[in-house]
C-alpha cells in the first residue's frame, strides 16, 4: 500500500469517526443535560411526595408544581424539604415565605434588623454584605389601608405580622434583589396569609431600644404575645410552626 493510500484511509477514518461522535457539547449544552437530569429526579420525589402532610396545601397533588419549587429552591441554595416549607406557589406564581426570604439574604451575608414591631407599625433596617449604609423601611397600618390592605381578614385577625411580612418582602428586593433569582415577593404579600411568624412582645436590641425608653409589659401578656404561633389563612396549623420561628421571643424574668 502506498503512503497516498494510507494518508486517505486515515482521512476517510477520521471523517467516520467525527460523523458518529457529532459536534462537541458546549459548556451550556452540558449544563443542560445535567439540570434535566436533576428535574427528572426531582420529578421522580416529587410524586412520592405529593400527597403527604409535608407538602403545603398550595402544592398538595401536584407533583409537577412541587418539582419546580424544588428547582427552584435549589439555585436559592434550598434543599428540597426546606423548600416545601419556604415555598408556595399561589395563582401560578412562585413566592418565598417571609421567614425563608430573610434566611436567603441573611445566608449571603446581607444583615436585616427587626427595629420596631407593633400591630400599628413595623420598622425594619437592613444593609448589604461589606456596605456602610442601612436602607430602612417602614410599614403601617395607614399605608396599608391606602392599598386597601387592611380590609383582608388576616389583616384583621394579625396586623403586627402582616407588617412584619410586608417590611420583609420591601427590605429585602431592596438590600438583596439578586439574591432572590427571580422570586422577589413572600407569598404573604400575593396570598395575604401569614406563614407560622412569631413576632416578640418587643423588638429585639435594636436602634428603636437605644433610642426609646423601654415599655413595661406584665410578664403573662409578654409570654402570651411572645409564644403564640399564628394559624395559616385556611384554618388548618401550619406544618412549618416548628422550624419556622424567625424572631427568638425575649425571656422574661421572673417576678422576684
Amino acid at each position: 500500500m502506498t503512503s497516498n493510500e494510507i494518508a486517505q484511509r486515515d482521512e476517510q477514518a477520521a471523517i467516520a469517526t467525527t460523523a458518529d461522535t457529532g459536534p462537541t457539547p458546549t459548556a451550556g449544552t452540558t449544563a443542560l443535560m445535567a439540570w434535566a437530569q436533576e428535574a427528572d429526579l426531582a420529578y421522580q420525589m416529587a410524586q412520592k411526595l405529593a400527597a403527604t402532610s409535608f407538602v403545603p396545601q398550595s402544592l398538595r397533588g401536584k407533583p409537577g408544581d412541587i418539582t419546580a419549587a424544588i428547582l427552584a429552591g435549589a439555585e436559592l441554595g434550598l434543599k428540597p424539604m426546606a423548600t416545601l416549607k419556604s415555598i408556595d406557589v399561589i395563582q401560578g406564581t412562585p413566592a418565598l415565605r417571609a421567614h425563608a426570604m430573610r434566611a436567603v439574604v441573611q445566608k449571603q451575608g446581607h444583615e436585616i434588623e427587626l427595629v420596631e414591631s407593633t400591630p400599628e407599625r413595623c420598622v425594619m433596617r437592613g444593609r448589604r454584605k461589606g456596605s456602610d449604609t442601612w436602607q430602612t423601611v417602614e410599614w403601617t397600618t395607614q399605608r396599608a389601608a391606602q392599598m386597601k390592605l387592611t380590609e383582608k381578614a388576616e389583616w384583621k385577625k394579625q396586623p403586627q405580622n402582616m407588617l412584619v411580612a410586608r417590611a420583609t418582602g420591601e427590605l429585602c428586593r431592596l438590600i438583596a434583589s439578586d439574591a432572590l433569582h427571580g422570586m422577589p415577593y413572600v407569598s404573604e404579600e400575593l396570598e395575604g396569609t401569614v406563614h407560622a411568624e412569631v413576632v416578640p412582645a418587643k423588638a429585639p436590641l435594636s436602634v428603636a431600644a437605644l433610642t426609646a425608653p423601654a415599655a413595661s409589659t406584665p410578664p403573662a401578656q409578654a409570654d402570651n404575645a411572645a409564644y403564640s404561633v399564628q394559624i395559616g389563612g385556611d384554618g388548618q396549623w401550619d406544618d412549618a410552626a416548628d422550624d419556622s420561628v424567625d424572631w427568638e421571643p425575649e425571656q422574661t424574668s421572673p417576678a422576684s
